[in-house]
């Protein structure tokens, strides 16, 4: 027993030391002593942040498109990772590698269709000036719900591949025994495998929700300068106006979002495991 946890620690040690080194060392000089800048300033432009209407206005604004995007996320691709891994179908594989092939494709290209389908002469303007609901059409672009519609886009495809694999280690005969037992389809997904796949489910909304807080791409080609988030701020304060304070107080700002988010998913686990 001796011998192998040292052969596993020997195993783990040139990768903890990679990842000391290279992530937590830099992220944690980026955020709290930036070049030229020290701690207490750091901390001085955080408050000044916290009691700005401005910033707070931006630090809400990232905050509810997150969660949006994340409850959007799961309620679309959790049923989807279900079907999936459930369907006895030879083609099951095959859509899949369909639901997930999104995340092969670069942000940016996945965004500019976006562009194109929201744009005032895109499909959906077309589409209602068509039907005479509205002439000229409204502007979709530069707008939440083009911002929600593409961080949802861009996030549904790591949603649905995580909860499949937490759905897929739900053993099936279970779910025969509850319907033998009489419970309904509905009644067995909700009492038995949303329960036991819950794990998943906290992993996949704590993965789209710290991807949407940090998201830049999407944020900035379909919110434009109207829909400010914290990540294109971070942006600006960092590689427009070299506010390097500014830049690492918004650093710190997101990266509490994501852990506070975190600990809730992980919390919710864990009460979910003890009442079992």
């Amino acid at each position: 027993m001796i011998r192998s946890r040292r052969i596993a620690l020997v195993l783990l040690l040139p990768g903890l030391v990679l990842l000391v080194a290279g992530v937590v060392i830099p992220a944690l000089t980026m955020l709290l002593s930036p070049p030229r800048v020290s701690t207490g300033e750091v901390f001085d432009r955080l408050g000044r942040m916290l009691s700005d209407p401005y910033d707070l206005a931006i630090i809400w604004r990232t905050l509810r498109i997150g969660l949006t995007v994340t409850g959007l996320c799961l309620v679309l691709g959790f049923p989807t990772a279900y079907l999936l891994a459930r369907s006895r179908s030879r083609w099951a594989g095959v859509l899949l590698a369909l639901a997930i092939f999104p995340l092969l494709l670069s942000n940016v290209v996945r965004t500019y269709g976006w562009l194109v389908v929201l744009g005032r002469n895109g499909v959906v303007g077309q589409t209602i000036e068509g039907l005479g609901l509205a002439d000229p059409a409204p502007q979709l672009l530069y707008t939440e719900l083009a911002v929600v519609l593409g961080l949802t886009q861009l996030f549904l495809p790591l949603a649905i591949i995580t909860c499949y694999s937490a759905v897929a280690q739900v053993d099936a005969n279970l779910d025969e025994a509850a319907r033998g037992l009489g419970a309904g389809r509905m009644r067995t997904l909700w009492s038995v495998t949303i329960p036991l796949s819950m794990p998943g489910i906290a992993m996949a909304a704590t993965l789209v929700f710290a991807g949407a807080v940090t998201a830049y791409t999407t944020p900035y080609l379909l919110g434009g300068s109207r829909q400010t988030m914290l990540a294109t701020q971070l942006f600006r304060y960092s590689g427009v106006s070299l506010d390097w304070a500014a830049a690492s107080a918004t650093a710190l700002i997101m990266t509490v979002l994501v852990l506070v988010v975190y600990s809730l998913s992980t919390a919710i686990t864990r009460a979910k495991a003890v009442s079992r």
